[in-house]
């Protein structure tokens, strides 16, 4: 049975590890399908400017960069996301504020590296817009699963 204290907070069983188990679950689970969607519509994209004439060479080395490459790096940084998400979900009285603060300064700051690469207007263009890609799926559906496991 559960009780109240004067604070209105209500004091339930203690029960260990598994509050915070099902919750880290679903928002890693979560994080995992749209990091999943988020790889799939940065390809996309990427294959679709390339359709249009975009060539993503890089002039640092003139290596151009494959579709294949679009799908990893999404990969890996929406998982860095998910690491985030799990952190702020653990440690943070506001998980999901502090979490759209902390992804959007971020993305902000993954938009530098494409500006710098001395690559054509085309490519710039398209590597900025490929940075917001992932950013538009990963950071509603991360902060809407914390909004979701902190109410």
């Amino acid at each position: 049975m559960n009780s109240m204290n004067d604070t209105g907070v209500v004091a339930g069983p203690a029960s260990g590890r598994t509050s915070h188990t099902h919750p880290l679950r679903r928002l890693a689970g979560t994080g995992f399908i749209a990091t999943l969607a988020a790889m799939m519509a940065t390809t996309l994209a990427a294959a679709l400017a390339q359709a249009v004439g975009v060539d993503f060479e890089v002039p640092d080395g003139g290596e151009t960069i494959p579709l294949s490459g679009f799908a990893v790096v999404t990969g890996f940084f929406s998982v860095v996301g998910i690491v985030i998400a799990v952190a702020l979900l653990r440690r943070s009285a506001r998980p999901a504020e502090r979490f759209v603060w902390t992804a959007v300064s971020l993305t902000a700051i993954s938009l530098v590296p494409p500006l710098l690469s001395g690559a054509n207007t085309a490519t710039t263009t398209a590597l900025l817009g490929l940075h917001l890609v992932p950013a538009t799926v990963m950071i509603p559906t991360l902060a809407r699963s914390l909004r979701t496991r902190t109410d």
